[in-house]
């Protein structure tokens, strides 16, 4: 004998779950201070040794003070250069890469010229026009992002250090009908 077929419906239900993932751990303010100080350090004895004995050689004058003088535009050229060539090939200054720092776009893909430019040229000639004052905003960001990381979409991270992240994720269960037969 058989016996009739019920049919229940249940409806959607939302279901959360906790999903562990790793992300590289930005670097903080101190390591990128003692990163762009090995930076400045750099960008200066290549100033002194290459740059400086040509205008020895030339009898050009170094001591004009204002800010389109030779040497000044001579410097910002080889200053921002230097940013703007390392973090392209290498995503990485020599600071950073002593210190073992990497910039990455927030999306994950690769570095393209204009985000370079933007954040090396444009990001830091506004955060040196102001005293190097946004550059303590890194200090205060959840990713400890500078005006020129908010700018151009990137972020200075750790190469292998990891941190994990617990994320809660919704789905909704797709059980339509459950049906049961009965002898």
């Amino acid at each position: 004998m058989l016996e009739k077929q019920e049919t229940t419906v249940i409806p959607n239900e939302p279901i959360v779950r906790e999903i562990e993932s790793y992300e590289q751990k930005a670097a903080g303010f101190w390591m990128r201070f003692w990163a762009f100080i090995i930076d400045l350090l750099v960008i200066s004895a290549v100033i002194g040794i290459v740059i400086n004995p040509i205008f020895y050689l030339m009898d050009w004058s170094f001591d004009d003070s204002i800010w389109y003088a030779p040497i000044s535009i001579i410097s910002a050229i080889v200053y921002y250069a230097y940013f703007v060539l390392l973090t392209k090939w290498w995503s990485q200054t020599i600071g950073k890469m002593i210190f073992g720092l990497r910039v990455k776009k927030d999306n994950g893909e690769k570095l393209d010229w204009m985000t370079v430019i933007f954040r090396e040229c444009i990001g830091r000639f506004i955060s040196n026009t102001f005293l190097k004052v946004p550059y303590l905003l890194v200090i205060f960001t959840p990713q400890h992002k500078a005006i020129h990381d908010f700018a151009a979409d990137t972020v200075v991270v750790h190469e292998d250090v990891f941190s994990q992240k617990k994320v809660f994720k919704q789905e909704v269960m797709d059980l339509d009908t459950v049906s049961t037969t009965s002898m």
